[in-house]
């Protein structure tokens, strides 16, 4: 696959200093992880938002509960792929890099990156709704049934339902990490949801230069300074590939002009 990314853009991010990555389901889906909006035996009968609410939560608990086990075991079966694995390796080329993702996965961090702020949550953790006390989920799993806390309170799966406000902390992370980058990618994502859908305008309103890698054009591919088409596992490793390269180029020319 040929990337088209000009000389002075390539020049442009082997610069920067402040670079952050912006992740929607786009590069789960490559890893294989499911959408959950298409048939998948009993719960082809159920849409999302009908089971990952609170009410629903409330009403049956049960119920939700068997959907959450069935995702988790599905999510846990599956591995990072070579999109996860570039955003790693940019990430050791910056002095500052973030992952701002939408997915609940943990594919990023699994993967070795380290600096993720999760919008959506993480469907590796759970919580009680009661006290608050974090669990696994090795701990919730391995109880039959609607999983309880020491305290009595039921535990829930530790991601945003619909409904509910992003986690607070991980939005204020994710806004700074937008309104001070020099290179803003949008990867994987049509960033339609809001409120993290205004994340990349908000990084090109100060200043980002905007990146969109994506299969097919989305609303936003009119609005970024750059438009890559294509598959994230294909588009980012040869994205990285070219700034190493540019990176020790520029390294042996200033060692030759040191020589000279």
């Amino acid at each position: 696959m040929n990337v088209s990314c000009p000389d002075d853009v390539v020049a442009r991010l082997a610069t920067a200093e402040r670079v952050t990555a912006f992740t929607g389901a786009g590069i789960s889906a490559e890893s294989g992880v499911p959408t959950f909006r298409g048939p998948d035996g009993i719960w082809g009968k159920f849409k999302p938002e009908e089971l990952a609410n609170m009410s629903a939560f409330l009403r049956n608990p049960a119920l939700v509960w068997e959907w959450y086990a069935h995702r988790k075991k599905i999510i846990a079966d599956v591995q990072p792929n070579a999109g996860h694995y570039a955003l790693v390796r940019m990430e050791r080329l910056y002095p500052k890099f973030a992952v701002i993702t939408q997915n609940v996965d943990n594919l990023h961090r699994r993967a070795g990156s380290t600096v993720v702020h999760e919008l959506h949550g993480n469907i590796e953790r759970n919580y009680c709704v009661a006290c608050g006390e974090p669990y696994t989920n090795q701990d919730v799993l391995a109880r039959p049934g609607v999983p309880r806390c020491r305290c009595g309170g039921t535990i829930r799966p530790d991601v945003v339902w619909f409904g509910e406000l992003l986690p607070e902390e991980e939005w204020d992370l994710s806004v700074r990490a937008a309104e001070s980058a020099d290179v803003f990618l949008s990867i994987g994502t049509s960033a339609v949801v809001y409120p993290a859908a205004a994340l990349p305008s908000l990084a090109k309103r100060h200043g980002a230069f905007l990146i969109e890698v994506n299969p097919e054009p989305t609303p936003m591919t009119e609005h970024a300074d750059l438009f890559l088409q294509g598959p994230s596992g294909q588009v980012l490793p040869l994205l990285v590939d070219a700034l190493e390269k540019f990176r020790l180029r520029a390294g042996d020319s200033a060692e030759l002009s040191r020589e000279r």
